[in-house]
């Protein structure tokens, strides 16, 4: 009464192969958000946090808030860091809240022309 008769006769038919290709476009949607957005998610979490444990004194870095800072004390063991915002002005950071590290560019001077 309340089933159709295609669902009924494909279910009569073929039901395990019914069933797969009912489930398919749903387990075809996983893999591509995993390879998409998942995966390059997880690594980019695991080079940020690579990124967190190599810091050390005199690293020029930007806070999440959008401050530049120079690192001036470490303290291992903890996720407290002491940036200089300032001259004489330090204040204590948290490690997490470390956006990106800025690496100085080298200028291209020193490369010799080519004739």
């Amino acid at each position: 009464m309340f089933i159709s008769t295609a669902y009924a006769q494909d279910a009569a038919a073929g039901g395990t192969a019914g069933l797969v290709m009912q489930f398919a476009p749903l387990i075809l949607i996983f893999v591509v958000f995993y390879f998409i957005l998942i995966r390059p998610q997880q690594k980019k979490m695991k080079e940020h946090r690579a990124m967190l444990g190599e810091l050390k004194r005199g690293d020029r870095v930007v806070t999440a808030g959008g401050m530049v800072a120079t690192i001036t004390k470490v303290k291992e063991g903890s996720d407290e860091i002491e940036a200089e915002i300032a001259p004489n002005v330090r204040v204590t950071v948290v490690r997490g809240t470390i956006a990106s590290v800025i690496r100085p560019t080298p200028a291209n001077d020193a490369a010799p022309a080519k004739v």
